[in-house]
């Protein structure tokens, strides 16, 4: 996610942190530099002119000739504006006082509109909601059938009428269905188009004037960039749109949308969608992302991702096992299980500070989804005895074991020294004799 970007900045910074005294030249070259990271990142050219002449308008203030760390403040005040930029405040759904609140979801076809309406409707079931969805888009071949699919796999109801009917008349018949079975949230999954005609903005506005929605959520392909933004206008002067769900953020190198799109429409990025899966949505944190954007991490998202998606009971036996030396293979299996739950690897480590700064190649590395799923197959292909008890595999199980996993004794090996060096480590935290003295609690498996 913004890799480019993370790229460019970071370097900027880098060389910025280790200078002494500032003059305005200094500013000025750092604020030359930045406006070109944004620029090769697809931002709106009006958005980089109106944010350095913020940034600069604080950076060449007598706070930072005065600072013994004028270059970290440099860095806080570009940091402060990329929040402003994109909204400052965390924005919240319009939730009706009298249910149902109907949320209406458009935008063209491909920004994963339909997805993003399963997905929606999963988060707020998990808040404790009973959302219904309506599969009101009439016009893309199987987009009523690919919801009712998603719909079955997150437990919610789908309401749905043959394609030949008008959008209008399933509006209008899924209202009335959900306030009989006593649903509170309405998710109405509207027509898209390739392009924005006439012919869809007549046909949105017809339902949104009758289902009068509490929410218009304009769903835009984060990866379009400039074309995110121009969408995201058109929609809003014709149809009216109360917030915006960015889709495919974690595919997004550059970034452009999110830093453009709710400046130049004034409406407020209120989900972003980080994954296929339709857990895969995240409430817009302005500042937590810029955090990310900065390499700074984001350490409260990945707690909150932890205790959403890990078993607590779990994660407590485990650090007892580690702490009295009787972790097993099995329990590093069901670790690894554990940690696949919380998402792409990719993006959990882009959550923790620093990790933006390593080089290159080790990011690829500790990022990579196939080591893990390597290292599951070879402790699959094990027996029961050899999980709890590696010191039994000799060569000839190796070689078995290799066979099973589709990979050679040599990754069989790699593993085990692995396993045997975590042993040792926590060893020497723990003093040799289960007593804590780690100065730390897991919160999630390392």
């Amino acid at each position: 996610m913004f890799e480019s970007l993370q790229e460019r900045l970071g370097e900027i910074f880098r060389k910025l942190r280790g200078r002494g005294k500032l003059t305005e030249d200094d500013v000025n070259a750092v604020l030359r530099e930045v406006r070109m990271a944004l620029l090769e990142a697809d931002v709106n050219l009006n958005v980089v002119r109106e944010f350095t002449k913020k940034v600069k308008e604080k950076a060449v203030g007598e706070a930072v000739w005065k600072s013994l760390t004028p270059g970290q403040l440099v860095i806080k005040y570009v940091r402060d504006e990329l929040v402003n930029l994109m909204g400052g405040d965390e924005p919240r759904l319009e939730m009706s006082q009298d249910p149902p609140t109907v949320i209406m979801m458009v935008g063209l076809h491909g920004s994963g509109k339909t997805t993003s309406s399963a997905k929606l409707a999963r988060y707020l079931k998990s808040k404790g909601r009973h959302p219904m969805l309506v599969a009101a888009d009439l016009h893309r071949p199987a987009a009523i059938t690919q919801l009712q699919v998603l719909g079955k796999q997150i437990d919610v109801p789908v309401f749905a009428m043959g394609a030949q009917e008008k959008p209008l008349s399933v509006a209008r018949a899924g209202l009335k269905a959900a306030i009989s079975q006593g649903n509170d949230v309405v998710i109405m999954d509207t027509a898209g188009r390739l392009h924005i005609d006439q012919e869809l903005m007549d046909e949105l506005k017809e339902v949104r004037d009758y289902v009068k929605p509490h929410e218009v959520l304009l769903v835009v392909d984060a990866m379009t960039g400039q074309d995110a933004v121009n969408i995201a206008e058109q929609f809003n002067t014709q149809i009216g749109v109360d917030g915006i769900v960015l889709s495919k953020l974690d595919g997004d190198a550059r970034g452009g949308a999110a830093l453009s799109v709710r400046f130049v429409t004034g409406k407020p990025i209120k989900f972003i969608g980080v994954g296929e899966k339709t857990d895969a949505l995240e409430i817009f944190h302005p500042d937590r992302l810029v955090s990310r954007i900065l390499g700074m991490g984001d350490v409260l998202g990945l707690i909150e991702k932890a205790e959403v998606e890990l078993d607590k009971e779990k994660m407590e036996e485990m650090q007892k096992k580690l702490l009295t030396q009787t972790f097993t293979l099995e329990d590093f299996l069901d670790q690894l299980q554990q940690i696949k739950k919380m998402g792409p690897i990719e993006n959990l480590l882009g959550m923790i500070p620093g990790f933006s700064g390593m080089p290159k190649q080790a990011k690829e590395f500790v990022a990579d989804e196939r080591e893990l799923t390597k290292i599951e197959a070879i402790i699959q292909s094990m027996t029961p005895s050899e999980r709890r008890n590696p010191a039994i595999i000799n060569a000839g199980r190796k070689r078995r074991i290799a066979r099973g996993s589709g990979t050679v004794p040599a990754d069989v090996n790699r593993l085990l020294k692995q396993y045997d060096a975590s042993k040792k480590m926590m060893k020497q935290l723990t003093g040799g004799k289960g007593k804590k003295r780690m100065p730390f609690n897991l919160p999630f498996p390392l």
